[in-house]
């Protein structure tokens, strides 16, 4: 087997946490077709428990801790210096040194990497092929929390934004070829890349659709005589944050008004203190980390994804059409899903329209059939497999072309 390069900005373990489903993915397809070198950072010690399981899939690796208060102290001088914080936050002298190890003593022939943050490791590298998955256009992400924030961080966002834009063209157009999550996320970047656009293409993230199956008896984890609705995801991730602060205050209190009996239920690690505090009003609970969050899911009433800003395809939507749930989600978060509002999900895309949605599902003014055709449309176009034949068939050098744009 050819020898591959593999980095990424997070151990991609485990399998069903947030931004580490695809690289896990991505790791496991990999190890059947390469030799596997992989170098990673551990930005959470509860993650060094993964290492044992994550060194059986490759040939070799490299993990660097990396505490995210002392990164973010370290990624100030990029402000002197004209680039993105982002380079500086991921940057490593002991990775670096590893990767030119491991370019100079193996046949590396292929190179894939996870991330914009992570190009810079490779920068320069002619005598192997190589794939950069951005995954999501993360320039626009900052772009968008800028609108969120008061000076100064809206200045620091915009600046971020903009620099990392910069970055992120270089590396397109230095690499053979540039992966998104959607169709509608590389289509973006053809527009804000247009001299890489023949090179820019992308993959669906899948779901394990046996892993999130409703047909698998699950405990309730929730009271009697409730009706729950879920949200799930990582709570220190500003979007989500920002979601479900939204949600409490903008569209739950018109549905309590209806329905007394309904529970707003934040499932989802490290809730900062703006989330835990909305525990503190009617009908809210936010349970932290849990070991499963598919009880939660398999027995809620809804599911919402409430997004004003996103960016990418998101696993939460994902997961849920997979348990057949009833999705109500907002444009941001059903952008680049396969999938009809009023079909396999509904759209809201104000919180009049958000509450007006749920009251009716609580109250069965309408009988619902998303969830059904939902886990219909994952099992169609959603499986992990079909997804990564297509960076396995772009590692051996085919082209992107008007046919891989169709996936």
């Amino acid at each position: 087997m050819d020898h591959l390069l593999y980095l990424t900005h997070r151990i991609p373990y485990p399998p069903n946490k947030g931004d580490k489903i695809r690289s896990y993915h991505l790791l496991k397809y990999l190890a059947q077709h390469y030799h596997v070198h992989l170098g990673t950072f551990i930005d959470d010690p509860d993650d060094w428990q993964y290492v044992n399981t994550v060194n059986q899939l490759c040939k070799e690796t490299h993990f660097e801790s990396l505490n995210p208060r002392t990164a973010r102290l370290r990624s100030l001088g990029a402000l002197m210096m004209n680039r993105p914080l982002t380079l500086d936050y991921y940057r490593n002298n002991g990775l670096q040194e590893w990767v030119k190890k491991v370019i100079k003593t193996q046949a590396i022939n292929c190179i894939l990497i996870l991330s914009s943050s992570m190009a810079q490791y490779v920068t320069g590298i002619q005598q192997a092929r190589c794939i950069i998955d951005f995954v999501d256009i993360d320039s626009d992400k900052w772009r968008q929390y800028a609108k969120r924030k008061p000076w100064p961080m809206s200045w620091l966002y915009q600046r971020e934004g903009r620099l990392l834009l910069r970055y992120e063209r270089q590396v397109a157009g230095e690499y053979d070829a540039s992966l998104f999550v959607s169709k509608t996320e590389a289509d973006l970047f053809k527009q804000l890349a247009p001299k890489s656009a023949a090179k820019i293409g992308y993959f669906n993230n899948g779901v394990d659709s046996d892993y999130f199956s409703p047909d698998r008896e699950y405990p309730d984890p929730y009271q009697p005589n409730i009706a729950a609705i879920v949200f799930t995801g990582a709570m220190d991730y500003f979007p989500n944050v920002d979601a479900v602060r939204w949600f409490v205050q903008e569209v739950f209190p018109a549905v309590l008004t209806i329905h007394p009996h309904a529970r707003f239920y934040i499932v989802g690690s490290r809730p900062t203190a703006a989330v835990q505090e909305l525990a503190q009003l009617p009908g809210v609970v936010v349970t932290g980390a849990v070991d499963d969050v598919r009880p939660y899911l398999a027995h809620a009433q809804l599911a919402v994804a409430p997004l004003r800003i996103a960016r990418g395809l998101q696993n939460k939507v994902l997961e849920a059409m997979s348990m057949a749930k009833t999705v109500i989600a907002s444009p941001q978060a059903a952008e680049g899903i396969l999938a009809t509002s009023g079909k396999e999900l509904h759209i809201a895309s104000d919180s009049q329209k958000f509450s007006r949605i749920i009251i009716s599902m609580l109250t069965n003014k309408v009988e619902d059939h998303t969830g059904e055709t939902a886990r219909a449309r994952i099992l169609a176009d959603y499986e992990w497999e079909r997804s990564l034949a297509h960076v396995k068939a772009l590692l051996a050098d085919a082209p992107i072309t008007a046919k891989d744009e169709q996936r």
